[in-house]
């Protein structure tokens, strides 16, 4: 065993196997919440907090929701830090939208970034991190409907301002 690492708990996977089994929706709700640039930051914040704090973790917690919990937090976190400081650029790029060389779509990064923070945080936290209303009133405040009406709102902003996919325009026509 490593330097730092615990025995798991009967009944719990080991922290790897956790880290293998969410990392990818932690990631994609950080990317929405905070955006492309600062996501990776908050992605490895989560995953040292919840390292850290795994041992003491009841067997049978609902692991998804606490690290999107521990991601809320490390996302504001690092929203807070980014407002602290200036960001250089030499030359600011000429790009009108469309995908990025790394395939993220910039023009939904915008239409996220559009959205108030509690609308952004319940579609993530909902439509990538597939938690129930109530799971994201406990960790963004206030009550599952309040939760669900973020959520509709920013769904409907997302649709009247992100371009539709080729394919659906041809079946809405």
């Amino acid at each position: 065993m490593t330097a730092g690492a615990s025995a798991p708990q009967r009944g719990k996977p080991p922290f790897e196997a956790v880290v293998g089994r969410h990392g990818a929706t932690v990631l994609r709700v950080v990317r929405a919440v905070v955006g492309p640039v600062d996501a990776d930051d908050a992605w490895s914040e989560t995953f040292l907090a919840a390292m850290k704090a795994y041992p003491e973790l009841p067997a049978e917690a609902n692991v998804e929701a606490w690290l999107v919990t521990i991601a809320h937090r490390k996302a504001i976190d690092v929203v807070r830090a980014a407002s602290r400081r200036a960001v250089p650029v030499a030359d600011a790029p000429d790009r009108t939208g469309g995908e990025r060389a790394d395939g993220r779509d910039l023009d939904l990064d915008h239409a996220l970034a559009a959205l108030t923070a509690k609308q952004r945080q319940a579609v993530a936290y909902h439509y990538l991190a597939g938690l129930a209303y109530d799971e994201i009133a406990c960790i963004t405040g206030g009550t599952a409907a309040a939760a669900r009406r973020a959520a509709a709102d920013g769904v409907a902003a997302l649709r009247r301002v992100y371009p539709q996919h080729p394919s659906e325009k041809q079946e809405n026509s």
